[in-house]
C-alpha cells in the first residue's frame, strides 16, 4: 500500500554509507523530502536513483532548525522525520500505512548499532517521537539534542523499530565528536559556564558511567571505543565553550 498522506523528511550531510538502506526502507511513501547541506560524497548520486524522493539542497544552522525548514518544503502535514543513518523495520511501515492519524503524536522504538553489532549497553534502545503534525507543533530549536515538542499531546507508540546506524568506524566517531562539541559550544556560549577543570572531570565521569556504570564493558570492543569518544566529546565540548566564554569576555 502507498502511502500518500505522510511526507519522508530527512536532513543529511555526507551520507553515502547509510543513504541506500535508509531510502530503500521507505519505498512505500509516495513523498520523501531528503534536504542535503554541504555535501561532498555520492549522497546526491544514490538518492537519485530513488524515484519518490525528492532532494533539496540548503544550509545547516543547527538540527533543530534545520529540520524545521526541510520540513517546509513537505507536500502533507503530517511529518515522519527520519535520520539518514536510520532504517525502518518492515513492521513499523505497515503499521503506518493502516495508521488512522488524529491529534497524537507518534513514537517508534530506535535499536542502535555499531557497524552490524547491536549495541545493548553503552546506548539502551530509546522511544522517540517521529510522526507529528506540523501545524500543531514542530522540532524545538536546539543545534543539538533536538526533539519533537510534545505541547500536551498524547503519544501513542507504533510497533517495529527503527534500526539506527551513527557510526560506521573509527573516523565517523572523530567528526561527529568535532561538529557535536562545536555546536554544543554555540548553543550555550554566554548561557553556560565552563572551566578546564569542568571539562577534565565531565570527561572521566562520561567514560566510568558509559563503560563501567552502564556495563559497556559488555559491549566489547565496540563498547570501549564508545565510552572513549563519549569521554573525548564531553571534553571538547566543554573546552570549545570555555574558550568561547573567554572570546566573549573580552
Amino acid at each position: 500500500m502507498l502511502i500518500e498522506n505522510i511526507s519522508v523528511v530527512i536532513i543529511a550531510k555526507n551520507a553515502e554509507k547509510t543513504i541506500d538502506s535508509c531510502l530503500n526502507s521507505l519505498s512505500q511513501f509516495k513523498e520523501v523530502i531528503l534536504y542535503l547541506n554541504n555535501s561532498t560524497d555520492n549522497t546526491m548520486e544514490i538518492a537519485k536513483t530513488y524515484k519518490n524522493v525528492k532532494i533539496l539542497y540548503g544550509t545547516f544552522d543547527g538540527f533543530g532548525p534545520t529540520k524545521n525548514r526541510a520540513v517546509s518544503f513537505s507536500s502533507n502535514n503530517w511529518i515522519l522525520s527520519l535520520d539518514s543513518d536510520e532504517v525502518l523495520s518492515k513492521e513499523f511501515v505497515n503499521s503506518v500505512s493502516t495508521l488512522l492519524l488524529d491529534e497524537h503524536l507518534y513514537s517508534i522504538l530506535r535499536v542502535n548499532y555499531y557497524k552490524e553489532k547491536k549495541i545493548k549497553y553503552c546506548w539502551k534502545n530509546d522511544i522517540i517521537v517521529r510522526i507529528y503534525n506540523r501545524e500543531t507543533t514542530s522540532f524545538c530549536d536546539n543545534q543539538v539534542h533536538e526533539y519533537v515538542m510534545e505541547k500536551n499531546h498524547k503519544v501513542v507508540l507504533l510497533r517495529g523499530i527503527i534500526e539506527h546506524y551513527p557510526y560506521n568506524n573509527i573516523d565517523d566517531f572523530m567528526i561527529k565528536a568535532q561538529r557535536y562539541s562545536s555546536l554544543f559550544a554555540k548553543e550555550n556560549v554566554g548561557k553556560k559556564n565552563s572551566s578546564p577543570t569542568k571539562a577534565f572531570f565531565n570527561a572521566q565521569f562520561s567514560f566510568i558511567k558509559t563503560y563501567f556504570l552502564r556495563r559497556g564493558f559488555l559491549d566489547g570492543y565496540a563498547g570501549l571505543l564508545i565510552s572513549f569518544s563519549h569521554m573525548t566529546t564531553n571534553f571538547y565540548k566543554y573546552m570549545k565553550l570555555y574558550e568561547a566564554n573567554q572570546k566573549l569576555d573580552k
